[in-house]
């Protein structure tokens, strides 16, 4: 089993920036892949980006390629959002999540995070 928690989130101008946290424990010597998603209100969850269990390989959603970038640090058991030039279309629910493949679908995920908020103010 691994607990995943994210934290970072908040109230953001557009524009500005937000770094969020998706920290992991229990059995976290296992080679996750980890994805970031969100849910905006109303609307599916949806593929933000991805990164490997070894950092080498992000891939990202059109709608973030070069305002988001993902990375992680193997020692703290965290993986990072970083969150540039955000819009107000950027807001919603962000969760991290885990899983053993590389990839842009949820179902490919086994364990989830409860989410952190971020929204963009206009």
């Amino acid at each position: 089993q691994v607990q995943l928690v994210e934290s970072g989130g908040g109230l953001v101008q557009a524009g500005g920036s937000l770094r969020l946290s998706c920290a992991a424990s229990g059995r976290t010597n296992s080679n996750y892949a980890t994805g970031w998603f969100r849910q905006a209100p109303g609307k599916e969850r949806e593929f933000v980006g991805t990164i490997s269990y070894s950092g080498l390989t992000t891939y990202y959603a059109d709608s973030v390629k070069g305002r988001f970038t993902i990375s992680k640090d193997n020692a703290k058991n965290t993986v990072y959002l970083q969150m540039n030039s955000l819009k107000p279309e950027d807001t919603a629910v962000y969760y991290c999540a885990a899983g053993y493949s590389n990839s842009k679908f949820s179902y490919d995920y086994n364990y989830w995070g409860q989410g952190t908020q971020v929204t963009v103010s206009s």
